[in-house]
């Protein structure tokens, strides 16, 4: 699973849109090679597309914090606020994300999963210091018992840095981290994909790009995204299933500052792509909330 922060389906204008603009080529070719406002499915292909409904039937703007905790436990967390919050998840929601996030499920499930992200020595300070203001992500794992990677195995290939090359590690205090081409980072999540039932690897420089309404930025975590996204499916097997989504969005339209009310793609694809998408549609209403629910349920079928 490739959990993109802050990407919805936007309009046509490159100039507002930079998925329109051409940046990611290869998450363009998964559909049609058209960028995600035409989401068909090509006839024989190994992908289907689907938009997603990030607003959960709730006013106002999605956010991070309930988008994800919705992502990734099936409950509608929005709903059960009243509200959208983030960025990190409100304390109400912690005994729902430790009950029900998607970790959990697995592990209880009998499945095996790992989060490819690796962190600094800096990111563990602040855990210590402020356990429970951590993003979704790595609150699940804290909870579930999966353990959250650092810098030994992002230098041995084990991991995948949070911007795709390593180039940001020398500030965060690590200056002997390699810096590697997204297509590597690929690769490492390809082999990763081979220990593991499931894998995660979350992306948030998309969001901070769109915040930004940085068009040059936005160029940048794309092509990172785009190279990366070409070395894993150029390394892995067609039947490993690989799952794109977002919790709201944002750097589709770059002429605001603040997320979107658009909804985002679900991208599957892989030999798997069709039973899948079965899964997701059992699971109601094509939105954040259908997503664990057919994860889970897709891995028990597949076993």
């Amino acid at each position: 699973m490739l959990f993109l922060d802050g990407v919805g389906i936007g309009g046509k204008d490159p100039l507002e849109n930079p998925i329109a603009a051409g940046y990611a080529p290869v998450f363009s070719s998964l559909l049609d090679d058209r960028p995600p406002q035409f989401p068909p499915t090509r006839p024989g292909s190994l992908t289907t597309s689907l938009k997603l409904d990030a607003t959960l039937g709730i006013p106002g703007l999605p956010q991070s914090g309930t988008g994800q905790v919705t992502l990734f436990t099936g409950v509608n967390a929005s709903k059960l606020l009243g509200k959208h919050f983030g960025p990190y998840p409100h304390t109400t929601l912690h005994p729902i994300l430790n009950k029900r996030n998607i970790f959990r499920q697995l592990g209880e499930a009998g499945l095996t999963a790992s989060f490819a992200n690796a962190f600094p020595e800096l990111f563990f300070d602040h855990m210590k210091a402020h356990p429970t203001r951590l993003s979704v992500t790595t609150l699940a794992c804290s909870m579930s018992g999966i353990p959250l990677l650092g810098v030994d195995a992002l230098r041995t290939g084990e991991a995948v840095s949070a911007d795709i090359t390593g180039a940001g590690w020398n500030d965060l205090g690590h200056p002997d981290v390699v810096v590697i081409p997204p297509e590597e980072a690929g690769k490492r999540l390809s082999l990763l994909a081979k220990r593991y039932h499931f894998v995660l690897f979350e992306y948030w420089k998309t969001d901070y790009a769109g915040h930004a309404m940085d068009a040059a930025e936005a160029q940048s975590v794309l092509s990172a995204f785009d190279g990366m996204l070409h070395g894993l499916l150029e390394n892995l097997d067609e039947q490993t299933t690989v799952l794109i989504t977002s919790d709201h969005g944002n750097i589709e339209d770059l002429s605001r500052k603040a997320h979107t009310l658009n909804d985002v793609p679900l991208i599957l694809h892989g030999t798997g792509h069709t039973s899948m998408e079965q899964s997701v549609r059992r699971h109601g209403g094509m939105d954040l909330s259908c997503v664990t629910p057919a994860i889970v349920d897709f891995l028990n079928d597949s076993r």
